[in-house]
């Protein structure tokens, strides 16, 4: 290691190794010491190693092996890149933000053909904030809400069936807006749950709790509970204003339902993940006495991978673009770092409801773009997404890292005009102008 250093240094100048020794004696040296065998010496490996090697290691090493799911992305199969289609079959109104669909729940087959729930709103204006909402104008994009499906039979280009749970009269949960579905398979029924909304959103930090409705078939009719299956937390809990998006899944012989929440208040809201647990889909559930289990994320995705539970933790929150696991449903750790995740993403999971022992992984799903239109427009679409987080595919495109996304998607993320405003200034003042 000496050699190749006063040597590299001599090409810059002979004074660089040994600044106190004449020029002749350091030519001298490094020479002899070059001309030496070199000593051996235990550096790392030129071959990345599959396994954590029996070295002393830095940080980064350690927690290259120690934390993730393995010490490369080729190799993961837990790491991937994801690619997005738009959608056939669905009309937005020449995207006048009118008709808005967002939130898609899981995909499941059923009949010979794929089904998805979403959020579907359908209103006489654009959304226009909570100080203008009205029993018929929206506050917001899913206030006024109901809940629709769509069928296809090659998860691209779809067929829109109608509504599935609409809004009941009032009082009842639900009466202002029912949205965000995920759906659960459970002893040859079909239960949706969902947001129930009974005041208008943006009043208090989308005050709801979660909400479900049972049918025989995946083509309805659906038949609410009326009653609130998840509650809000009591007043100081970090859910005491909401529970959103509720997510089941079937694991270790229980409903695992996992839900996201608003906490600490604006102007910097804190969004982590809880869950509740059951033996029957209507109840009681039990919330995880070690909840929040996820400290990032914002719409919840999740799905059974080999022995434990795998989670997709878009935006919000430090451990953001990020795919989690965990052995146990509870105790997640970061398995991968991606980028370029999907929205609200509802994947296509076949062994989601069947208590699996070796969850096989994901490929494909739909998700929600919600800055569809313009600020008066405003609207969200839907759209699908692929993915290798299968033991079944090995896609290696899909593994990739560097991906080269074009100047237009960064440009996009620009200054706000406060933003220039301020650096503009820090700019003229630094020239003392």
């Amino acid at each position: 290691m000496q050699s190749t250093f006063c040597l590299k240094s001599l090409t810059l100048s002979p004074m660089a190794c040994y600044p106190s020794l004449p020029s002749f004696s350091v030519l001298a040296l490094c020479t002899l010491i070059a001309a030496a065998p070199a000593a051996a010496v235990d550096s790392f490996p030129f071959k990345l190693p599959e396994k954590k090697p029996d070295r002393p290691l830095s940080e980064a090493m350690n927690r290259l092996y120690d934390q993730y799911d393995a010490p490369a992305p080729e190799w993961s199969e837990l790491y991937t890149n994801f690619k997005f289609t738009r959608l056939q079959g669905f009309d937005y109104h020449h995207d006048d933000g009118t008709i808005s669909r967002r939130d898609p729940s899981k995909v499941i087959l059923a009949n010979g053909r794929f089904y998805v729930w979403y959020t579907h709103r359908q209103t006489a204006t654009p959304p226009q904030g909570a100080a203008r909402g009205t029993d018929t104008i929206p506050s917001s994009d899913w206030d006024l809400a109901e809940i629709w499906y769509a069928t296809s039979t090659d998860g691209f280009t779809w067929a829109e069936q109608g509504v599935a749970v609409p809004r009941p009269p009032k009082p009842q949960v639900g009466w202002r807006s029912v949205c965000t579905p995920d759906i659960l398979v459970w002893k040859g029924k079909y239960y949706l749950y969902y947001q129930g909304f009974m005041q208008m959103s943006g009043t208090r930090g989308d005050d709801c709790p979660v909400a479900v409705s049972v049918a025989d078939s995946p083509d309805g009719p659906w038949t609410p509970a009326n009653k609130i299956v998840i509650p809000n937390g009591a007043p100081g809990e970090w859910d005491q204003y909401s529970i959103h998006d509720p997510y089941p899944l079937v694991y270790r012989g229980k409903i695992y339902l996992y839900y996201k929440s608003d906490s600490n208040g604006r102007p910097f809201p804190v969004r982590m993940w809880g869950l509740a647990t059951a033996d029957d889909p209507l109840g009681p559930f039990t919330k995880c006495p070690l909840n929040p289990v996820m400290n990032s994320g914002h719409e919840t995705t999740l799905f059974p991978f080999k022995q434990g539970i795998a989670a997709l933790a878009s935006h919000n929150g430090m451990e953001h673009n990020s795919i989690q696991f965990s052995l146990d449903g509870i105790n997640f750790h970061v398995a991968a770092n991606t980028g370029l995740m999907p929205i609200a993403a509802g994947p296509y999971i076949p062994d989601a409801f069947t208590d699996t022992k070796d969850g096989r992984g994901i490929t494909w799903g739909l998700s929600h773009f919600t800055n569809a239109g313009t600020r008066e427009t405003w609207h969200s679409i839907l759209g699908r997404f692929d993915c290798d987080l299968s033991q079944d595919v090995h896609d290696p495109l899909m593994k990739r890292t560097d991906l080269g996304e074009a100047p237009e998607v960064f440009f996009a993320q620009s200054l706000t005009r406060e933003e220039r405003a301020r650096v503009e200034k820090a700019a003229r003042d630094a020239l003392g102008k």
